[in-house]
Formats: structure tokens, C-alpha cells, sequence
């Protein structure tokens, strides 16, 4: 009987496709190996599904695989099992689906496909290990002349510009022709290329020396007695573990890895991108040693590989990473913990866009592992999953060192409250005062504000023209570092400021606002002795970040202003000062989870004080103090804040109460996308589940956003509180994709999370 196998390719197509297995084959040909397969007219490395006995349907001549790439599967069988429900669950390609867990090849074994008479170059598209020199690109001073860059050549100067040096390799990740628009760039003197060994990955680069563990107090050592026995059964059991900023989450995980190592299983860890620094990698050294595979976006594909080969063979059996780190290929798992669960960064919002934390939840439940996710905040999605019993709560409700208190938190009317010395409004009296108190007891200072640049818009104080993106229906930032440019923070163009207004011609421009660079010039201009430094994603983004917090924990800075990269897990001694300048900015988005993340924020943030023996001070700055999550952010209040939230979310019945899916459209033309959201809707409204109204179906309507990245974005919103009514009514608008006009965009999103 012939053999025939399934077979996923890296197309944008929801089903597999059949193949024939040569018989020299059928030994090798196994469910999780890469097989190099005829497509259409080339050759395309694929994953196979599944493998069968039995004949073609009649008429149909199957082809047959071309070469077996791996000789051992690379995706184990639960991890393939779990990435196929994936796939189905978030609507989204198969192919595509398998990409985000699958290593580079190696050279060695391309090379040997082609001495096996396979076309030459049939995987040079394909990533590959096994170099030993990384290209990087870098921006130089030269300013381009106006109109001659386009396309992908001017996206991939504004972003060197923006991030500074970068591989090549990272631009390819998101410009499909990024070489040749940095060889373009380079013969136009604006970037310049080299080639160097890759650096020793940041997060080894210094030697940890092992720890003792602390003793745990009383609430923490019930929480991990409770994971311990979950360990112990070997089944799955999922945990949320509520505990207050500074509270010890971090211990309790070291002790459930170190219970899950002795059971000879493996561990996965998560934690948002921001929050994964050298500082909290280094906790989890002092107490495994080396042996630990830390996955991020900052790693050379030679690496990555090496890493993930570690991982799949069991020689490291712990993973710490970001959201992709749900695709670790660990050996035995049995435990998978997310820190900080509620943060919005571990829903993908590009490609396969799936939320990790709710994947952590599947595949722990799939593999027989324990679930552990950890917050100060939890999102309400968890809250409610332990409302229903499908998750047991754990709390820490005190901070782990005895002598650190919360913080004592104070609200700044600003309606009320005039400026301080320095003449800002977002530098009001009291916190100026609350500053000088507090450099002058030798303490140290986090100033929040979430808006990155000088000025956050430039406006013509003759006719009141606001200067705006062409491309994206946003104002353009004005940031002062290289030369004074406007910067769009949404598709990363760039360009000179004006001389005059683009509307009425009137020389009289004006920088409105306060970015975080401004703040930091004025700060330190008030205080003029005062170490102040800025920490966002223009002057700092990984290794860069980490120097800047090194610095803070020497007592080397004074003050440190900066975006949400502040407020993530840092554990700073001696800070005594938190100021929130403008509280109102997070609060008024035009989204239902605003108040829920502008609560977390607050909190997250006023946890940076008083984590010692030094009892600290937050200061809101806001023009609705009585505003529900700044009232409850005010009194450290998490539960009664969740209880607020529950309810009205209940009384309009948003998420955790109901499912959504949103389908998002955008073309260059705003009328073919208009008509492309309204045949989704159509097709929704009229599946048995719309008819019925078992699932609303709302739009189609332009997204909040209007135009991004110069494409007109509309989108079709469907609610229901039954999943499968969600899932069928979904299923039917997906059918219509293919007769849409093939100029226009659409991505199914399941379980949105930005709904800008």
C-alpha cells in the first residue's frame, strides 16, 4: 500500500497538502520533519503533518517528496499537536502557524540536499546557520535629498535612524528586500555596512555567582506548596498567582522550576519583552547555573539555533523568553509560567496574531504541565477563569522584605494645581517640591510619562493647523536629537521641520506638549546638580537599557524619565520619588480595555517605590482624579478595582462576558476597502449565527486609526458569548476573503487585544 503524507507549506492557506512518500523515503518520513516538496513550479521547504497508508483518489496523481531535510523531527509530536490547534483556534495558515516554531537549517545539511541533485538555490530563502560573521548596517550623519528615497529604502533608513546600528538579518525579519535597500542606501553615503563576529549574547556575558535561597514567608511558601503538589500528580493544573508589587512572584517561580527540574521534567518562562533584562535573567543563573536557554528578539539566527538545539535535545531543559517562547521545543515539559500575564505584549500583533498567554494555558493543558501565571493586576480574562474554576488562585497580599511598605500615593489635580517653578503644567508645584525633598536626601526619582519625543505635536499658532503624517491620520512628533526632525511613531517616517506652516504659509510654529526628551532637558535644567537621565526606545533598547538601569542601581542617576520601560519589574532600592505626570493619556483611548490598562500602568509604576526599608511617594498627576482606576490605584485597592471593572464590563457586555473577532481591512483606495469590510459583514450577518443574532455582528465602520501606513483601515467586529456560535459565524466571513479585491488586506484577529 502506498504511502502518503500531509504536508504544511509556508503559504497564506488554511489546509495542508498531499503528498506521495518514495519508497527509499518511508523510513525518514516522519510527522514534525521538513520535507523539501514540489509547489507549483518550485521547490518549498515543508513540515509534515501526518503520514497514512492508502492510494491517491482516483484521477489524482500525487507528487511525490523530493528530500527529507531532517533526520530526526524538529517538532516533537506534542509540540506539533499543540501548534495544529493553534492554527485552528486563531483562523490563521497552517504553514504559517509552523514557521514561528521551526529552527534555521543548517548549512551542512543544504549543502548535501544539493549534492543530492535538488535545484541550486531552491533554499535561499530559507534562514541558515552555520556562518561566522553578522552583517550590521548603520545610519550615518548624511541628510538625503528630498524625494529620493521610496519604499522599502526610506522604512529601512527611519528605523536605523531610530534604533541605531541593526543586522541586516533583524531588517530582513521585516523588510522583505532589505539588502537591497541598505546596498541602495549605502551607495547614497546615508548608511554604512560591516561585517563583525557575532558579540557574546548580553545575557551571559558576565559570570553569576550562585545563590542561596531566601526563606520564603508564610504566603509564599503556601503558594508554592500548592504548585508543588500540582507537580507532583502529573496532570494539568493551572494557578494564579496575585500578588502585590515587590510581593516575591519571582522566588515562588524559582522554587516551582527547581520542583520541576527534580521531577525530571522542563519549564518554560515568559515574560514581557521590556521586563526581559540581563537583571532578571541573572536571578534565574544565580539559582540553575548556565543551563538555560534565554530566547529574544536581539539573538544571531546561529544563536537562536544553537539555543534551540540545546532545548530539543535536552541538554537545557529551562526557557526564558518573550511571547515566543510558548514554542520552545522543551523536552518533558511540565511547567509553563507567564509573568506579568495581563501585559498586552504577549498578543502578536503581526503575522500569526496569537495571545501567549492564553497558549500557555492550552499547551500546559495539553502536555499534563502546570500553568502558573503571575501579576500584581491581573487582566480580568484570568480573574474571571478563576471566578469560573478553571484557574486557582494564589496570593502574596505583603511585600517580601518586611521592612518595605506600598508606597503612600497622592493625586495632583491639575484643573486646580498650577505649575512649579519650571513653568510646565506637567511640572506642577508639588511635584516640583516632592522632587527637591527628595534629591536632597540623597534618593532617587522615576518620572513617568508615556509619549516619547520633545513635542508631541507642532501646530501653526496662526491658523491652528496640526502637523500630520501623509501616511497615517496621526501628528507628527517632534524630536530635537539629530537636528530638530518630525517623526511619525507609527510608520517611522521622518523629515526636516518645516520653516512654515504647510496650510497658511505662517512662519509661526509652535511645539506643543511634553515628550520625554523635553522633560528630561527640563528637569535637568531645574535641577541643575541632579544626575538625569531618559530611558525609551530612542535612546535605549536592550543592552542600551540595561547600561541605563545598571546605572540607576550604582545610585549613578538621580532622576531617570521614561516611558513604560520604567515600570516593568525593576527592582530599585532607593527609589523613593514615583511621579505619573500625565495619568489622563492611558485613561481616555478610545478602547474598552482603557481603564484596565491604564489601572495596571499606575500600579505597575507607583510599585517602583519604597521596595526597602525607605518608605516611597507616587504622585498622579491628572486633570479626573476622581476617575474609578485612579481612585483605586490611589488606595493600592487591585481587588476592588477588578470588581468595578467585572461589573461594567458585564452591564455592556464586553470581554471577560462575551468572545470577539475582529476582521481588520485596509487598502491604498478608501473605497475598495469600504466595500470589502461590507461584503465581510454581509457574509456575517447572514450565517445562521448572525440571523439569529446569536452573534452581533457591528460594522462595517472605519477603525479609530483611519489611515495607517497611507492604507484606509475599516473593520467588522463580531461579539457573541458563545464560542462556537463565534467560531461559525467567523468561519462563514472568512469564506469570503477570496472573492474580495485582491488590492485589499484582510486579517482575522481572534481575541483582539488593540483595538485601534
Amino acid at each position: 500500500m502506498p504511502l502518503l503524507c500531509e504536508v504544511a507549506v509556508p503559504v497564506p492557506l488554511a489546509r495542508a497538502f498531499s503528498y506521495e512518500v518514495p519508497l527509499a523515503l518511508a523510513a525518514s518520513v516522519r510527522p514534525g520533519a521538513r520535507v523539501l516538496v514540489e509547489f507549483g513550479r518550485k521547490k518549498v521547504l515543508g513540515v509534515v503533518l501526518a503520514t497514512s497508508e492508502g492510494a491517491a483518489p482516483e484521477g489524482v496523481r500525487l507528487k511525490p517528496i523530493a528530500a527529507v531535510v531532517d533526520p530526526e523531527p524538529v517538532l516533537p509530536s506534542e509540540l506539533l499537536s499543540f501548534l495544529r490547534e493553534l492554527s485552528s483556534y486563531y483562523f490563521a495558515p497552517i504553514g504559517e502557524v509552523l514557521r514561528l516554531a521551526l529552527p534555521a537549517v543548517e548549512r551542512e545539511d543544504v549543502r548535501a540536499l544539493e549534492a543530492q541533485g535538488e535545484l541550486p538555490g531552491t533554499l535561499s530563502r530559507v534562514k541558515q546557520v552555520g556562518g561566522r560573521k553578522i552583517a550590521y548596517a548603520r545610519p550615518t550623519d548624511a541628510v538625503e535629498e528630498p524625494g529620493v528615497l521610496r519604499g522599502q529604502a526610506a522604512s529601512v533608513l527611519a528605523l536605523l535612524r531610530s534604533n541605531g546600528e541593526m543586522p541586516i538579518a533583524r531588517l530582513e525579519e521585516k523588510f522583505g528586500n532589505a539588502r537591497a535597500a541598505v546596498k541602495k542606501l549605502a551607495s547614497l553615503g546615508l548608511v554604512v555596512t560591516e561585517e563583525r563576529e557575532p558579540p557574546r549574547d548580553a545575557f551571559f556575558a558576565q559570570p553569576e555567582p550562585r545563590d542561596e535561597p531566601p526563606a520564603l514567608n508564610e504566603a509564599q511558601g503556601a503558594a508554592e506548596a500548592r504548585i508543588e503538589a500540582a507537580l507532583s500528580e502529573a496532570k494539568s493544573a493551572a494557578f494564579l498567582l496575585f500578588g502585590v508589587t515587590g510581593s516575591g512572584k519571582t522566588e515562588v517561580y524559582l522554587r516551582a522550576i527547581a520542583g520541576c527540574l527534580a521531577r525530571g521534567r522542563g519549564a518554560i518562562v515568559m515574560v514581557p519583552e521590556i521586563a526581559l533584562t540581563p537583571q532578571l535573567v541573572a536571578r534565574f543563573r544565580a539559582r540553575f547555573g548556565d543551563d538555560l536557554a534565554v530566547l529574544h528578539s536581539g539573538l544571531s539566527e546561529s544563536d537562536r539555533h544553537a539555543m534551540w538545539k540545546r532545548v530539543r535535545t535536552g541538554a537545557v531543559r529551562v526557557a526564558i523568553g518573550a511571547r515566543s517562547a510558548i514554542f520552545a521545543p522543551v523536552v518533558n515539559l511540565g511547567l509553563i509560567i507567564v509573568d506579568e500575564e495581563h501585559d498586552g505584549s504577549f498578543k502578536q500583533e503581526e503575522g500569526v496574531r496569537y495571545h501567549a498567554r492564553d497558549m500557555a494555558l492550552l499547551r500546559a493543558h495539553r502536555a499534563s504541565a502546570v500553568a502558573v501565571l503571575g501579576s500584581a493586576t491581573p487582566s480580568l480574562e484570568s480573574v474571571h477563569l478563576v471566578r469560573q474554576g478553571k484557574l486557582a488562585e494564589l496570593r502574596l497580599p505583603d511585600r517580601a522584605h518586611r521592612e518595605a511598605t506600598l508606597p503612600e500615593v497622592t493625586t495632583v489635580d491639575l484643573r486646580r494645581m498650577g505649575p512649579g517653578p519650571t513653568g510646565n503644567k506637567l511640572i506642577s508645584l508639588p511635584l516640583h517640591r516632592a522632587l527637591e525633598k527628595t534629591l536632597a536626601a540623597g534618593e532617587q526619582v522615576i518620572l513617568f510619562l508615556n509619549r516619547r519625543g520633545f513635542a508631541p505635536s507642532v501646530v501653526c499658532e496662526s491658523c491652528g493647523h496640526v502637523a500630520t503624517c501623509l501616511a497615517c491620520s496621526v501628528a507628527l512628533t517632534f524630536h530635537r536629537a539629530r537636528g530638530g526632525r518630525m517623526r511619525c511613531h507609527y510608520c517611522d517616517w521622518e523629515g526636516p521641520m518645516p520653516a512654515a506652516c504647510s496650510e497658511c504659509g505662517a512662519p509661526a510654529l509652535a511645539l506643543e506638549g511634553l515628550g520625554t526628551e523635553r522633560l528630561e532637558e527640563t528637569i535637568a535644567e531645574a535641577f541643575p546638580t541632579a544626575r538625569v537621565a531618559r530611558l525609551d526606545r530612542d535612546v535605549a533598547d536592550g543592552a542600551k537599557a540595561e547600561a541605563i538601569l545598571a546605572k540607576m542601581r550604582a545610585g549613578e542617576i538621580d532622576v531617570l524619565v521614561g516611558t513604560q520601560m520604567v515600570t516593568k519589574g525593576h527592582d530599585l532600592g532607593n527609589v523613593t520619588l514615583v511621579g505619573v505626570l500625565n495619568a489622563d493619556a492611558a485613561l481616555s483611548l478610545p478602547d474598552f480595555r482603557a481603564s484596565e490598562r491604564g489601572f495596571q500602568l499606575l500600579v505597575q509604576v507607583a510599585g517602583r517605590a519604597g521596595r526597602r526599608d525607605r518608605p516611597g511617594r507616587v504622585l498622579i498627576q491628572t486633570r479626573n482624579p476622581e476617575q474609578p482606576a485612579v481612585q483605586f490605584a490611589k488606595r493600592h485597592d487591585v481587588s476592588a478595582f477588578l470588581e468595578h471593572e467585572l461589573a461594567d464590563r458585564a452591564e455592556v457586555g464586553y470581554p471577560p462576558f462575551s468572545r470577539l473577532a475582529l476582521f481588520r481591512v485596509d487598502a491604498l483606495d478608501e473605497e475598495v476597502a469600504r466595500r470589502a469590510a461590507g461584503v465581510i459583514a454581509a457574509h456575517a450577518k447572514t450565517s445562521p449565527e448572525g440571523q439569529s443574532r446569536v452573534v452581533e455582528v457591528l460594522g462595517p465602520a472605519a477603525a479609530p486609526l483611519a489611515r495607517l501606513r497611507g492604507r484606509y483601515r475599516f473593520r467588522v467586529l463580531l461579539r457573541a458569548k458563545d464560542r462556537r456560535a463565534l467560531r461559525a459565524a467567523t468561519a462563514a466571513a472568512a469564506a469570503a476573503i477570496p472573492e474580495i479585491d485582491r488590492r485589499v488586506r484582510v486579517v482575522v484577529d481572534v481575541d483582539p487585544v488593540a483595538m485601534l
